[in-house]
């Protein structure tokens, strides 16, 4: 077997079954296996998976028992010779996979490879490729300057080495996974990606950043942005720094004073749209429901599409590869967008990279 897609869920049963589906989509000519494991979720994500996606293998947990320890769950059980580690808040394109893997195996050295990934508005996220965060650079970055922290002398098409990539998208030889002892359980959420990927440079393995692929996140679904949030995700940063680096008294004050001081007074972001969208379905389905019901125009060509509105993309007809490079089509900004899963009753997407997203039944 080729590659274990695994996915790690907590309570976001929408955004995971249109997961399912883009990877479903990426597998057809790679022989490989989708891994689910839930974290008790209470949502019916299990019993979705069970019913509409009957060859994934689902562990289901009794607790939620963290993002290292979850997925290393399921590693253990995972048979590919690559795995692929995935928020379930992604949508990924018909040739994701078979992209990095055609990559990958042109590599003599390698350590991880991330993607570009982009959010629920086309845009491209900047810590698809980052740089260890040492304690300077992690305090330019937690004060507002983050041109450290990102890899920003990588392109975002381009594919080249760099040190970090997010755990929303990772693809590694499942014999370096294991070599790495998985993700490090410390770390019950945030911080894991880039422990991992340092470890994986310390054993002197290159990580690469792969631009020639698209995947949305997301960003947010499957983790409110709140004051926990924060906590842990900066508290994760302290973990890491004690781990890895000398311990330093100077640098040990200054860096929790700045977290406190964060966690305190960093706002919640939270951007609307200002403007009235018209809603606009595309689709080569004439009988599509959700014109009716959302009362939106249909359209079968994109020729006719026009900035601010709102796309709503019909899975079932368009491909997901399709659907992602319409998103990051300039010409179409700045229009927001949905999808409607293959064959399903509701819509999903975000507006932007710190909302929560939205999902509508009809």
């Amino acid at each position: 077997m080729k590659l274990s897609v695994v996915i790690l869920n907590y309570n976001v049963r929408y955004f995971l079954e249109l997961c399912l589906q883009s990877v479903e989509a990426a597998l057809v000519n790679i022989p490989s296996e989708i891994i689910v494991i839930d974290n008790n979720s209470k949502d019916g994500s299990c019993a979705m998976v069970k019913e509409n996606f009957p060859s994934v293998v689902i562990i289901e947990n009794n607790s939620n028992v963290g993002f290292s320890k979850a997925n290393n769950q399921a590693v253990k059980i995972a048979k590919g010779e690559y795995v692929c580690i995935l928020n379930p808040d992604t949508v990924v394109a018909e040739d994701t996979f078979e992209s990095i893997l055609e990559f990958a195996n042109q590599q003599t050295n390698l350590g991880i490879i991330g993607c570009r990934l982009v959010d629920g508005l086309g845009v491209f996220l900047p810590e698809s490729k980052r740089n260890i965060p040492i304690v300077k650079i992690a305090i330019k970055k937690i004060l507002g300057n983050s041109k450290a922290y990102y890899a920003s002398h990588v392109k975002e098409h381009e594919t080249a080495k760099v040190e970090v990539l997010v755990g929303a998208f990772m693809v590694l030889k499942r014999s370096l996974y294991n070599s790495l002892e998985g993700f490090d359980e410390d770390y019950f959420m945030y911080g894991e990606d880039i422990d991992f990927s340092y470890k994986s440079l310390k054993k002197g393995y290159d990580n690469y950043y792969f631009g020639n692929t698209s995947v949305i996140h997301y960003k947010g679904e499957s983790t409110r942005r709140n004051d926990i949030y924060l906590k842990r995700f900066y508290g994760a940063m302290q973990i890491f720094y004690k781990k890895h680096f000398k311990s330093n008294f100077f640098y040990d004050f200054l860096v929790s004073a700045v977290i406190k001081s964060l966690v305190r007074l960093k706002p919640l972001k939270r951007q609307q749209p200002e403007v009235r969208y018209k809603s606009v379905l595309i689709s080569s389905n004439p009988e599509a429901e959700l014109v009716k019901k959302l009362n939106s125009s249909l359209i079968a060509s994109t020729d006719e599409l026009s900035p601010n509105s709102e796309l709503i993309f019909d899975a079932t007809t368009l491909s997901f590869k399709s659907i992602i490079d319409l998103m990051q089509d300039s010409k179409l900004k700045p229009s927001i967008f949905k999808i409607q899963p293959k064959n399903c009753s509701y819509i999903l997407g975000s507006n932007s990279a710190d909302s929560l997203g939205e999902v509508i039944q009809f």
